[in-house]
Order: C-alpha cells, then structure tokens, then sequence
C-alpha cells in the first residue's frame, strides 16, 4: 500500500502562495494563471501574447522546487515514474485534456472556481473525478 505523506502546513503555504500568484497575474495583467494557457503562448501558432512574462512564469514553475530545496536544505522526496511510454501517454492524455476542457486545474480550479464559473466548477469536478479514478485504479487495480 503506498502511503502519502501528509503535509498540512507545507500544503497551506504552498496553496496561499498559488492564490496570492494568480491575484497578481490577474491584477496586474489580466491574465488568468491557467498553466497551459501560459506555456501555450510559449509556442507557435500562439500571436499577440506576452513571450517574455509567459517565460518568465514558466521559468517560476521550474526554479520554485529548486528553491525549496536550497531552502529546505536538500532534495524533496518526489516519486515520478520511470516509464517513458507511460509518461508520454499520460503527458498526450493530459494535453488532449486541457484543450478539450479549455483549460487546466489552475485555470478552472483555482481562477474559476474563484469566479464562480459554471465552466469551471463541472472542468474542475471532472478533473477531480478523473484523478480519484486513475489513482484507484492504479493502486488498486493495476498494482503501479
């Protein structure tokens, strides 16, 4: 059985500094702190977006850990799978998802929700929904 670790107080700090992010992104730029949205406009076809406050954020998303570890002083325990083709399967799925849902969780979980979006509370139930079943099924039912 893996057990995860809980975390209360480092779980608090982390989500009051995700909201205090998306309420400056939005008061500053306008812009809603949806993940996908911000690394789309990354990439091509993606006109008329701001590249460099685009990277910039991106470039927050990698360094944070790195931080937290110099900080924390020394390296976070982080289980990621060693399966390349389960990984891009997963990556493809999430992907496809995002565009399907026009959106990732913190665009719809944490500015949506916020805003009391229809769109985003059923986005963000399904999200939550999916992932209940994912992990049951691969702790349960697949063993992985």
């Amino acid at each position: 059985m893996i057990v995860t670790e809980f975390t209360p107080i480092a779980s608090t700090i982390g989500g009051a500094l995700l909201g205090v992010a998306a309420v400056l992104l939005m008061a500053l730029s306008g812009r809603i702190a949806g993940i996908s949205g911000i690394l789309g406009r990354l990439l091509p076809p993606y006109t008329g977006a701001d590249p460099l406050g685009a990277a910039c954020f991106v470039a927050g998303l990698v360094a944070a850990p790195l931080v937290y570890a110099g900080v924390a002083g020394g390296p976070f325990a982080q289980t990621v799978s060693d399966n390349a083709g389960l990984m891009a399967a997963a990556g493809l799925l999430v992907g496809f998802g995002t565009a399907l849902g026009g959106g990732c969780t913190s665009g719809h979980g944490v500015c949506g929700i916020a805003r009391l979006s229809p769109r985003s509370l059923v986005a963000t139930a399904t999200f939550m929904a999916t992932g209940f079943a994912t992990i049951y099924a691969m702790r349960h039912v697949i063993g992985g």
